[in-house]
C-alpha cells in the first residue's frame, strides 16, 4: 500500500529522522509526538513508512521495536544473489544504540529472495564495559 499523499502528521513523524541514522524507539516517538498525533496514527505511518522502505525496523533490548531512516544500509546484490547490511550494535546495560560501520553479506537462502533482515548486534559498549 504505502504512503499516498503528504500530511501533517507525516511530515512531524519524518522530521523525527532528521539526524539521519539515529535508531528511535515506538515508545519514544509516541511520547515525542503524543500531543500532536495520536497513537495508532503513529504506528499506521511507521508501517507505512516501512513498507516503502523509507524506515526499517528491528526489535532491541526486552522486546522494544526501534526504527531507522534506511539510507541504502540493505542492499541486494543481484549477481552474487546475497543482501548486504549494516547491523546496528545495542548496550545491554545502558541501552545506547548504535549503527555499525561494519558490513555483514547474508547469502539467500534455498533460492529465496532477500527483501530485508533484522541484524542487532548486543553487548556492552566501551562505556559499560
Amino acid at each position: 500500500m504505502g504512503i499516498s499523499r503528504k500530511t501533517k502528521s507525516l511530515n512531524l513523524l519524518l522530521s523525527e529522522f532528521k539526524d539521519g541514522i539515529k535508531a528511535i524507539s515506538t515508545l519514544d516517538l509516541i511520547k515525542r509526538l503524543g500531543k500532536r498525533m495520536n497513537k495508532t496514527t503513529v504506528y499506521r505511518i511507521l508501517d507505512k513508512l516501512e513498507e516503502d522502505g523509507i524506515l526499517h525496523s528491528f526489535f532491541g533490548k526486552n522486546g522494544v521495536k526501534f526504527f531507522v531512516k534506511c539510507d541504502g544500509c540493505c542492499q541486494t546484490n543481484s549477481s552474487s544473489k546475497t543482501m548486504t547490511v549494516l547491523p546496528h550494535f545495542q548496550c545491554l546495560d545502558c541501552g545506547k544504540l548504535d549503527r555499525l560501520s561494519i558490513k555483514v553479506d547474508l547469502p539467500n537462502f534455498n533460492s529465496s529472495k532477500l527483501n530485508a533482515t533484522q541484524v542487532l548486534i548486543q553487548g556492552r559498549c566501551e562505556a559499560c564495559v
